[in-house]
C-alpha cells in the first residue's frame, strides 16, 4: 500500500480513489486517462503523479484497496457459522452494500478488472485477481445446496442473483442520486423475491 497516499486527509484520498474507480469501471484500463480521473478528482496531474508513478501504478494499488475494503467487510458482514444458501448470499450482499457507501463505483470496477484484457493490467493484478475470485468461490461453496430440489441449477441461480444485483446497483448509479440505504432495500427485496420463487 502507499503510505505517502494515506498521509493525505480522508476525504481527499476518497475523492482520489471514487474518482479513479469511476473512471477505470466506466472505460477499463487502456481507455482510461489520468486527465480525467484528475478532472473527476479536482486535484493537478502532478498531486496524483506524486503518490503514484504511473496509471499502472495506480490501477493495481486500486485493485489492492478495493478488493480490501471488500474483504474487511466480508469479515464482519459474513457468520462463519452460516451455510444458508440465500441467508449467506444476503450476508455476502450486505458486505457490499457497506462497502458502496463510501465507494459506490467498486463493484462495477472490480467486474470491469475482471473482464480485463489490457496485458500490462491484467499481469498487475492477475496473482490478487485470482485471490480474490477464490474467496468468493469459496463462500459459494460453503452453502447447503440440499435445499433444491434434483433440477436446480445452483451455480446458475447465484448468477441469477449476482446479474439481479449488479444491474441494481448500475441503475442506482446512473439515476446520479445514489443511495446505499435505498439500494440496499432494493437489492434485499429482489434477492427474498427470487427466494420465495425458487423454494415455493
Amino acid at each position: 500500500m502507499n503510505e505517502r497516499f494515506f498521509g493525505l486527509k480522508k476525504e481527499k484520498q476518497e475523492r482520489v480513489i471514487n474518482a479513479a474507480l469511476k473512471v477505470f469501471a466506466e472505460h477499463g484500463y487502456y481507455h482510461s486517462s489520468t486527465d480525467e480521473i484528475v478532472k473527476t478528482a479536482n486535484i493537478s496531474k502532478g498531486l496524483l503523479f506524486h503518490y503514484f508513478s504511473n496509471k499502472i501504478g495506480l490501477y493495481g494499488f486500486l485493485y489492492d484497496y478495493a478488493t480490501k475494503v471488500v474483504t474487511l467487510e466480508l469479515s464482519t458482514h459474513i457468520d462463519k457459522n452460516e451455510n444458508g444458501y440465500f441467508e449467506m448470499y444476503k450476508q455476502i450482499l450486505a458486505a457490499k452494500g457497506a462497502s458502496v457507501v463510501r465507494f459506490p463505483y467498486l463493484f462495477a470496477f472490480l467486474k470491469k478488472a475482471d473482464e480485463e484484457k489490457d496485458e500490462s493490467a491484467v499481469e498487475e493484478i492477475h496473482e490478487r485477481r485470482d485471490k480474490y475470485a477464490r474467496i468468493m468461490q469459496a463462500l459459494k461453496e460453503k452453502t447447503d445446496i440440499t435445499i433444491f430440489s434434483g433440477g436446480t441449477d445452483y451455480n446458475k441461480l447465484w448468477d441469477v442473483l449476482d446479474f439481479t444485483v449488479e444491474g441494481l446497483l448500475e441503475r442506482n448509479i446512473r439515476n446520479g442520486s445514489f443511495r446505499a440505504d435505498l439500494f440496499m432495500a432494493e437489492a434485499t427485496e429482489y434477492v427474498d423475491m427470487i427466494q420465495k420463487m425458487v423454494l415455493t
